[in-house]
């Protein structure tokens, strides 16, 4: 994507920020959050940051593409306050959508969620039946109808990506989420300051990892491709989070045992896994990380030896 005015909802986040940062090199880039869960210290400075909700109206919206990212991004948040989830996740997507088209905007990308497939070990597509079971997945299924009336009514080009378990570090852009990142940035973070992880069960459920990076690819790419529809975003490769406890252990030197601990949650998703065929047919997308590589990143902030670093560093201590 190259020359375009474009607009990042819950750009300060983690994974808007991400995106925000890498289209800013070659076009002019707004991200907009009310700092809820972002911060714009994730953010370039070629980015313009707008401080507000995408409820309101006090935001540029006379962009080339729109990039939808801006949610309550956990069932928690949404159970602890379900009606600002629905005001946050499905007005805030209508708001931000019709002002674009009345600019003028013909495209947008928007984050669904691999959530609505529930616990499967298989690669799941977009083809089977969803469900919601969360405030949070049903403001996501919200979203994909909304889509499909602004495809359909409107002729808009209007892609959502059902992103799986997507992932950076704490020496990322993930930090500032804290109990709401990752399991990879949280079990990192605390196996290197030589705490045990806490796991759900027996430590067996399973994730399709995916990095951020090519989370960023994949929505420049619906964008760049005018995409219309709902489209899986993830490895197809699944790990359990005990193999992902003992890769974390490899890849820093430590041997910190996890603590299991019994799940809190009813309707925990135990397993998931991508069909991304659909989008790499579409786009040609694949990933580029593999999740060893990828544990190698997070890690590798915790063993910097610079004295500067405000990490713990495992070497010489």
């Amino acid at each position: 994507m190259n020359d375009k005015r474009v607009l990042v909802t819950g750009g300060a986040g983690f994974i808007g920020s991400n995106l925000a940062n890498h289209l800013a090199g070659d076009n002019d880039v707004i991200a907009v959050d009310d700092c809820y869960l972002g911060t714009p210290e994730n953010l370039a400075d070629d980015v313009e940051f707008v401080e507000t909700s995408v409820v309101d109206d006090d935001y540029p919206a006379d962009v080339d593409v729109v990039f939808h990212l801006a949610a309550l991004s956990s069932r928690n948040m949404h159970e602890s306050d379900p009606g600002r989830g629905c005001r946050v996740n499905v007005e805030g997507f209508v708001n931000a959508v019709e002002r674009a088209r009345n600019e003028g905007c013909e495209t947008v990308v928007y984050a669904s969620t691999s959530s609505i497939y529930g616990s499967r070990t298989e690669p799941s597509p977009e083809s089977m039946d969803v469900e919601a079971h969360t405030a949070y997945e049903a403001s996501k299924l919200a979203r994909e109808r909304y889509a499909e009336y602004y495809a359909n009514h409107h002729e808009m080009n209007v892609a959502g990506l059902r992103f799986f378990s997507v992932y950076q570090g704490f020496g990322g852009n993930e930090e500032h989420k804290g109990e709401y990142a990752n399991t990879i940035a949280q079990f990192t973070d605390a196996i290197a300051s030589g705490e045990a992880p806490e796991l759900f069960g027996d430590g067996s459920q399973t994730r399709d990892f995916t990095h951020v990076d090519d989370v960023v690819r994949g929505c420049e790419l619906a964008a760049d491709h005018e995409l219309t529809g709902v489209y899986n975003v993830g490895t197809e490769e699944a790990y359990s989070f005990n193999e992902m406890v003992a890769m974390i252990n490899d890849a820093l030197g430590t041997d910190v045992d996890p603590a299991y601990i019994e799940c809190p949650f009813d309707g925990y998703v135990h397993d998931t896994m991508a069909d991304a065929s659909k989008f790499r047919d579409a786009t040609g997308w694949e990933p580029a990380i593999d999740f060893e590589t990828g544990v190698e990143r997070v890690c590798a902030p915790y063993r910097d030896e610079d004295p500067e670093s405000d990490r713990v560093r495992l070497d010489g201590d």
